[in-house]
């Protein structure tokens, strides 16, 4: 009776699977599938203007997958992505500056985008006050 490597149940005298690989691995970081409400917008102001609320598929330190039926998106992209997104007055937020740099035909008829995150643009914060604005 052979032996048995007890993770991968291969026979002791088989050569180890390999795992076929279509492209290499670009990704920098893990990702998480986590669904996270996002506000995309571009940042370009040349460029056809669009609100999209959408939830997240998969999200890294670096970048995010999403899926949409908004047309307005295109490789090269720059967008103002507020995530996690929310109307409540109180939440709290962050925008980022973020790029287009995958866009996949999905079998459901959507379109998958992956974006890179470039930078934080700051805490977005909905305040309010019951004073008016500071007398000079």
């Amino acid at each position: 009776m052979a032996t048995q490597d007890l993770m991968s149940k291969i026979p002791g005298n088989a050569a180890p699977a390999t795992r076929p690989t279509s492209q290499p691995e670009r990704r920098g970081t893990r990702r998480c599938k986590i669904t996270q409400l996002m506000r995309i917008r571009p940042s370009d102001p040349e460029h056809e203007n669009f609100e999209d609320l959408r939830g997240s598929m998969s999200v890294s330190r670096s970048g995010v997958y999403f899926q949409t039926s908004e047309k307005g998106y295109e490789i090269g992209l720059r967008l103002f992505v507020t995530m996690p997104y929310s109307k409540e007055p109180a939440a709290i937020s962050r925008e980022y500056l973020a790029e287009v740099v995958r866009m996949d035909a999905r079998s459901n008829g959507l379109t998958g985008i992956g974006i890179k995150i470039l930078m934080e643009m700051g805490l977005q914060q909905h305040t309010y006050s019951f004073y008016g604005p500071p007398q000079k």
